[in-house]
């Protein structure tokens, strides 16, 4: 399993869903949230609402969140971390393009990572971690 003591700040990021089930709105429909975090920090660098009726990021909103990123952090990693559950060909694609290694794993693998991030996230907005 992935530790955040085995990397460097900026030297890899993740990509996971916060939420468990969609979060809905009366006005605009029901959203995802994916978060950007670095993997030796656990900070997170960004987020992105993306509708349900989208199967995931699209070109544009990937590219905003990696480059809010990149913005903060003023280079881009080496790795990006992608749960293997997630499909997000468009980040996948963008990452790419910029010279970053995407590495495809089970979220699992991802958990001491992303489950406080996914915990503060049920507790602000409800839900509970679907098993």
């Amino acid at each position: 399993m992935l530790q955040s003591d085995q990397f460097v700040v900026n030297e890899a990021w993740i990509v996971f869903k916060l939420n468990d089930a969609p979060i809905r709105t009366e006005q605009d429909g029901d959203f995802n949230f994916l978060a950007l975090m670095d993997a030796a920090s656990c900070f997170i660098l960004g987020s992105a609402n993306v509708s349900t009726r989208q199967a995931e990021a699209s070109q544009f909103e990937s590219r905003r969140l990696l480059q809010n990123a990149q913005t903060h952090k003023k280079r881009w990693p080496k790795t990006l971390y992608v749960p293997v559950e997630l499909s997000e060909m468009h980040l996948i694609a963008e990452s790419e393009r910029l010279g970053i290694t995407v590495v495809r794993v089970e979220e699992t693998q991802l958990l001491p990572f992303i489950s406080e991030a996914q915990e503060g996230f049920r507790e602000r907005f409800g839900g509970q971690r679907i098993q």
